[in-house]
């Protein structure tokens, strides 16, 4: 069912510094900051040949990455992405099988502009998954 990894995403308490970290450290292609303020984050993609790093920094005080932050103030992996091909269908097996789908069930619009859903991370050996329709 699950496709490729997507991306691995971590939260940053400053986004600009964090990027030049992987830019000027790392040498990695970094993408301008993407504001989502439906999501309460802001982003930036770091490109790498077969997956992507998502940095995530809040976006307002009731943003969840906020409080992630919260609990881990030096900030640290928030969430794994996979694809999938048919995100309802994905969502319907899962569902089927017992996993539980966060929010109201129905995908949202992520910020690669693609449909989106989240599995709770005491289904997924205590990792917060994210489904991303390809």
């Amino acid at each position: 069912m699950i496709g490729r990894l997507n991306h691995i995403a971590i939260a940053v308490r400053d986004l600009a510094a964090a990027s030049a970290v992987y830019r000027d450290t790392l040498g990695a292609k970094v993408s301008d900051p993407l504001p989502q303020p439906e999501h309460g984050v802001t982003v930036v993609f770091i490109e790498l040949p077969n997956a992507k790093v998502e940095l995530l920094e809040p976006l307002g005080a009731g943003s969840p990455i906020a409080k992630f932050l919260e609990k881990n103030p030096d900030g640290g992996m928030h969430h794994i992405c996979y694809e999938v091909d048919d995100i309802i269908a994905a969502r319907d097996r899962l569902k089927a099988q017992g996993a539980r789908v966060l929010g109201d069930g129905e995908p949202k619009i992520g910020a690669h502009g693609k449909p989106v859903l989240f599995l709770h991370p005491k289904d997924f050996c205590g990792t917060l998954v994210e489904i991303e329709q390809i």
